[in-house]
């Protein structure tokens, strides 16, 4: 083989990125696995709160509403500081804030104070999503973006899995606060994004251009609404407040669902959780390959439609086999696919002078959806005496349906190159 034919030969794609692309990518992948190791704990643990302070789950899961609206003020917030200072600091800053609040929320003596300081989590964990996402993919070669941003994204289950292992293990001897003080442990990840991780070069020249040109972006949110990208951020919202729906109505109250309804003990209520998060994980390593290779629109309508028809399949039994065996596929090809898809094609549709505020504001806006749907259920389940399976499955269909219809008005991006010019006039 000549020399030059040798230096054609493609490398793998796993050695492209360099030593820095690796450690931002290992970052904000850290970030985001205990940031869901944080916020789903809580889910499996409704039923005990509510026991414990003498509540309604009603009002519990209005606690589960709060966080995730208070994810929109995060998401707002450090995308904006995140355009204009770098993604590093925001990112930090993030991942302690949501620590601390869940260690606050893990010693509540009332339930008020509980209500609060998970209230309060919420804006960590929007915060860390813009700045993570942003780093990661601003920083990787687009090569593989689809598939590492999916791995990244797919990483919640990493952390669903997590705690609903320290449920199942840990739960009868340490009780629900036990659990919820474990989540101060994140914090110690901060040391290693501020010795290791650089921010992105693309953000470090576009900034340079912004000052250069004396056109910087004091004001990125307002930017994303002018009318060259109205359509797309319109878009954007309209899928993600979509996919929010789907994701809380297949998870956001399953466990409740498992204890109340069937009333299953602990071990049988976390079987079904860990293997969902387990097939969500492992569903990114299938769903970003199809995403680099038939792109991110195809992706995203497929899984939305397989999304319906596996619904009434763990919802209309009580056999426990079934619910566990397509619980777990729903991981894997529905709703779960789905939302691995998010970090990468969000980061793909916005510049990069604004892309930080636009990909926080447009995913975390859908969490004001999704924060409604737990209440929802659990009032149609207790209040209306129709348990946790028939409002669930109604929830999952409608919203799968408005995803798939969402992506017949949004663009494709596969092949999209991250770039410093400044693309927003």
């Amino acid at each position: 083989m000549s020399a030059t034919a040798a230096n054609t030969v493609p490398i793998p794609w796993w050695k492209e990125p360099t030593k820095d692309q690796w450690l931002a990518w290992v970052a904000a992948w850290l970030g985001w696995t205990l940031d869901a190791f944080d916020f789903t704990i809580f889910l499996l643990l409704m039923v005990p709160i509510s026991k414990t302070f003498g509540v309604p789950l009603t009002e519990v899961a209005v606690v589960f509403t709060l966080t995730l609206w208070m994810r929109l003020v995060g998401a707002t917030a450090s995308g904006w500081v995140s355009d204009r200072i770098g993604r590093k600091k925001p990112l930090m800053i993030s991942i302690a804030w949501f620590s601390v609040c869940n260690l606050l929320a893990g010693l509540a003596p009332s339930f008020l104070l509980l209500l609060l300081f998970r209230t309060a989590l919420g804006i960590g964990m929007g915060a860390e999503w813009p700045a993570g996402a942003a780093l990661a993919m601003e920083t990787w070669p687009q090569r593989s973006r689809g598939f590492m941003g999916s791995v990244l994204q797919g990483s919640w289950g990493l952390g669903a899995l997590l705690s609903s292992a320290a449920y199942a293990l840990l739960y009868d001897s340490i009780g629900w606060r036990g659990l919820l003080l474990i989540g101060v442990l994140p914090a110690l990840v901060i040391v290693y994004i501020r010795k290791y991780v650089k921010e992105p070069p693309v953000w470090i020249e576009n900034r340079r251009k912004q000052r250069e040109e004396n056109r910087e972006f004091r004001t990125p949110l307002f930017s994303i609404f002018k009318p060259a990208v109205l359509g797309n951020t319109l878009t954007a919202c309209w899928m993600m407040a979509s996919a929010f729906v789907v994701g809380y109505s297949v998870g956001g109250m399953f466990p409740s669902y498992l204890q109340r309804d069937l009333g299953l003990p602990t071990a049988y209520v976390a079987l079904p959780i860990m293997l969902q998060s387990l097939m969500f994980f492992l569903s990114a390593i299938l769903w970003g390959w199809f995403s680099d290779r038939y792109g991110r629109r195809l992706t995203l309508i497929i899984t939305a439609l397989v999304t319906i028809p596996i619904a009434p399949f763990y919802l209309l039994t009580t056999n426990y086999t079934m619910i566990v065996i397509f619980f777990t596929l729903q991981g894997w090809f529905g709703g779960g696919g789905m939302h691995t898809q998010w970090p990468h094609y969000l980061s793909e549709r916005f510049p990069t002078e604004v892309r930080a505020t636009a990909t926080g504001f447009c995913y975390h806006q859908g969490a004001i959806f999704g924060g409604l749907v737990g209440p929802v259920l659990a009032y149609f389940a207790t209040s209306w005496h129709m348990g946790f399976a028939i409002p669930m499955m109604i929830g999952t269909t409608v919203a799968a349906g408005s995803v798939f219809i969402a992506m017949l008005f949004s663009p494709e991006t596969k092949g999209t190159q991250l770039v410093a010019d400044i693309q927003l006039a």
